[in-house]
This record gives structure tokens, sequence and C-alpha cells, in this order.
């Protein structure tokens, strides 16, 4: 199954980050290829959140949702997302928030199959390219709502957002 993976220091706190992540709502703001995301459930289970959610993409004609099921360990800065249901065969991936030096590292990895070979191969050198830029704007979006230094934050709050009280 055709994976990509990468880990990037970015220069806020694995708290913010991990907030930033599990905000899924607010993916089609800046997601590259995120057109909606609806959550259709949400639940506790153990210490972890739980999001059942259906996320829209589209690239020029091709237009897809699919379901998925977010596991939120905000006590281990880990994000376990499965696929349930949609156009791909499987899809898988994880995030991991670590402190270091100056902010924290991100590690990112997803595994993704279609249903179709042929798609697999037309399409795996466009998915390459554009999980590196998911990468680049959820660190982008970092930097807008967080400016460009480490803060501390309240792991159990979202993200604020300028302009909201």
């Amino acid at each position: 199954m055709p994976s990509f993976a990468t880990t990037r220091r970015v220069r806020h706190s694995p708290e913010n980050m991990f907030a930033l992540v599990a905000d899924v709502e607010r993916y089609p703001e800046f997601v590259p290829l995120c057109e909606a995301l609806r959550v259709e459930r949400r639940r506790m289970d153990g210490d972890a959140e739980v999001i059942d959610a259906a996320m829209t993409v589209s690239y020029k004609f091709i237009r897809e949702s699919f379901w998925s099921r977010a596991r939120l360990d905000r006590a281990n800065l880990r994000i376990l997302v499965e696929y349930v249901d949609g156009p791909v065969r499987n899809l898988q991936n994880r995030w991991a928030f670590r402190t270091a030096d100056g902010g924290c590292d991100v590690d990112f990895h997803i595994a993704y199959e279609f249903q179709s070979r042929l798609f697999q191969t037309v399409a795996g050198a466009v998915f390459d390219k554009a999980f590196r830029k998911f990468a680049e704007a959820f660190e982008a979006r970092a930097d807008a709502l967080y400016g460009a230094g480490v803060k501390p934050a309240n792991p159990a709050a979202p993200p604020t957002y300028p302009g909201e009280v």
C-alpha cells in the first residue's frame, strides 16, 4: 500500500498543534483539496474523543466523499484516523506531536490504496505532492493562528482564531 510520512519541526507547542489538527471542522478553510467536512458523531471512548466525519475532496473534475473515524488521544498527543467508507480501498493516517527544541516535532503518516490499480498508478505522484502540501498547510495555519513563537496551550480547548472571543 503506498504511503507518505514526514516529520516536521514547527515553532509551536505540541498541545497547540494537536488542537489545530483535532479541529477538523476548520479543514475546509485551509487544507488543500478539502471542499467540505461534516462531523457526523462525537463520543468519548475511555480517555480519547472519537469523531466520525465525512470529508469531500475535489481536484479539477474529480469530487469524492469519504467517511473516517478519528481517535483523539489528548493525553498522549496522538491522533489515529481510520477509513470507514468511500471511494478508496483503504486509508489510514497517524499524527504524533512531541516536544522539541523551539517547539515540537509533528509526525504525519498516511497510507492509502485506491480501488483501481490503474488509478493508483496515475494518482500516486499527484497524491505524494498533495500530502506535502497538506503538511505545509498545517504549519502555515499554525503560524497564522499562533504567531512565530511557542505559546502554551490549554490542551482541552480548541485553537483560538483571530477575531474570536
